[in-house]
């Protein structure tokens, strides 16, 4: 298998997501992440989180965001967004997601959002499956720092050595 660890798309900020000031709205940022990542899981890995649910009971669900605003996305502005398997486990993962202006040049968020497999018919956690696993295995990419505010140094650093 020769899958991409990192995942990359662009979009455009849209008017409904912007605050008064033209800035994208603090809440709307994880939208803007959420959609990116449900996309390129199915482009990229052919997982379609919704027909998994519907077929099997059995998807992921959020367990936790951490979040960090670095420079604000405009109205209109496109973005580039690019996210990563950073952790799993037997009924978890975590996801980092970046957003940069269109050419890459600044980062303007990043976040970590938790997911915990889960069976809905059965209200309970679940384990991921030995094909999963395989892919997880295959795509992850671990960031070699203790938390998320580390992370968050980490990328201010490199910046201001730029």
């Amino acid at each position: 298998m020769n899958l991409p660890k990192i995942v990359t798309s662009k979009t455009k900020i849209r008017f409904q997501h912007c605050d008064p000031f033209n800035h994208l709205n603090n809440g709307s940022y994880i939208d803007y992440f959420m959609n990116h990542r449900e996309d390129q899981l199915l482009k990229h890995y052919n997982i379609d989180i919704y027909k998994m649910a519907q077929k099997t009971g059995v998807s992921w669900v959020s367990s936790s965001n951490q979040i960090a605003y670095l420079k604000p996305a405009f109205l209109m502005e496109t973005v580039t967004i690019e996210s990563q398997l950073i952790y799993h486990d037997s009924s978890q993962l975590k996801v980092e997601m970046r957003m940069y202006n269109e050419d890459k040049t600044q980062l303007k968020a990043i976040i970590w959002c938790g997911f915990v497999h889960f069976n809905l018919l059965k209200q309970s956690r679940a384990n991921h499956s030995e094909d999963m696993v395989k892919l997880f295995e295959n795509i992850i990419t671990p960031i070699d720092v203790p938390n998320f505010e580390k992370r968050v140094q980490e990328f201010k650093t490199i910046k201001a050595e730029i």
